[in-house]
């Protein structure tokens, strides 16, 4: 079975469809693959930190009506260092910027049925196999879609498809290089079933190690500890749980609020990224490219913003016959690229513990949480990150 369309998208998580979104808009047809079933999609649960710009970017789009109803906007966010604590204020650092918090599997559930109301194809369970010709001017993915073997050519391919597709894949190993960073920590994560104990998110070191509050609504609490690498779900019964979170969260006059707890992971901590993202008529999009730890909140985000630049650089060659946004795709997506890294990279080492309670590496964490309480400077520079920075 041969087919085509203008452009091929591999992914239907937020980078792929709100590329189709994009060029829709601008009469480009396009067609998206997605390797998994749509319940699964739309179940996948990822973090839930939109930044300002993702959620104007969705609102031009006009799917935002869930999201307008039911996000959550924080207009700050609280960084705690052994019990002490100090807010962070957004609005009044960044021009009125904030975050909203929306669940990532929300924020697909309402991208997919936006495509799906406007037309576009989206086929699911069709599993991209192999891409040919993307140093022609007609590639073709090939994949498996209801038992049958396909041909989908297009004049431009885009790998949305995660850390594991075979968009990055495709790409020479000559034509990139690969910088990551393996933690030696990661998360276990609940939700739970419990008011937030908290109007906004909390950052907190501890002698113990880092924990986090964080929220999927004003009904379900989203929550994180630090935890070895090679731990397991199994060493940390509901009961642990909320007793470690209580002391590493603890400050005076705070009690946190504990509830049923009905799902519970242990996440690795990584930083990844290449620093090319195209090759031929090939565009990598989104964690095919580049993996940020959860700490400062980019995935989704970075995963957005490198769609601006290239459904803009798409729409550009079609309309104007002009390939000079395509061919600066890869610098203009990796200075916010560098940004994420060092962002996410800053407020991981910042929260985590790494060294023993007294040592001087402790302390020079310690000094850097306290520089936040005393200098605008460094606590606008917090915000102006997290709430995503308006131009770069």
């Amino acid at each position: 079975m041969k087919h085509s369309t203008k452009v091929g998208i591999i992914g239907a998580g937020p980078a792929g469809l709100t590329l189709a979104l994009l060029l829709q808009r601008k009469g480009i047809d396009c067609i998206i693959l997605e390797n998994r079933s749509r319940q699964y999609v739309e179940s996948r649960v990822r973090a839930g930190l939109l930044e300002q710009n993702t959620v104007d970017l969705i609102r031009e789009l006009g799917a935002s009506e869930r999201l307008d109803k039911e996000g959550l906007e924080h207009h700050g966010v609280y960084l705690s260092f052994n019990g002490v604590r100090q807010r962070v204020p957004f609005k009044e650092l960044t021009g009125g910027r904030c975050i909203t918090i929306y669940g990532q599997q929300e924020v697909v559930k309402d991208l997919i049925q936006a495509n799906l109301d406007r037309g576009i194809e989206i086929l699911f369970e069709a599993h991209a196999k192999h891409i040919e010709g993307i140093k022609t001017d007609n590639p073709s993915i090939f994949y498996q879609h209801n038992g049958e073997e396909h041909e989908l050519t297009c004049d431009f391919v885009a790998g949305c498809d995660g850390y594991h597709g075979i968009g990055r894949q495709h790409l020479p190993k000559d034509t990139y290089n690969e910088f990551r960073i393996e933690y030696p920590f990661s998360w276990l994560g609940i939700l739970a079933n419990v008011a937030p104990s908290s109007d906004e998110l909390i950052y907190a070191y501890h002698e113990r190690g880092f924990s986090l509050h964080s929220l999927r609504s004003e009904t379900v609490s989203r929550l994180y500890i630090q935890v070895e690498n090679d731990d397991t779900v199994d060493n940390w019964p509901d009961e642990k749980v909320w007793e470690e979170l209580s002391i590493r969260l603890g400050t005076e006059g705070w009690s946190l609020q504990s509830g049923p707890i009905f799902e519970k992971s242990i996440t690795p901590m990584r930083s990844f990224m290449i620093d090319n993202m195209q090759h031929g008529r090939l565009f990598l999009a989104g964690d095919a490219a580049h993996i940020v730890p959860p700490t400062g909140g980019k995935g989704l985000n970075l995963a957005v913003a490198d769609i601006r630049f290239l459904a803009s650089a798409l729409t550009n060659w079609y309309e104007n016959q002009d390939d000079s946004l395509l061919q600066s795709y890869s610098q203009d997506c990796l200075r916010r690229i560098w940004r994420a890294q060092d962002f996410s990279n800053f407020m991981t080492y910042l929260f985590h513990k790494q060294a023993p309670h007294g040592s001087f590496e402790n302390l020079l964490q310690k000094s850097k949480f306290d520089y936040i309480g005393i200098s605008k400077a460094q606590a606008t520079t917090i915000a102006e990150n997290y709430v995503g920075l308006k131009e770069i």
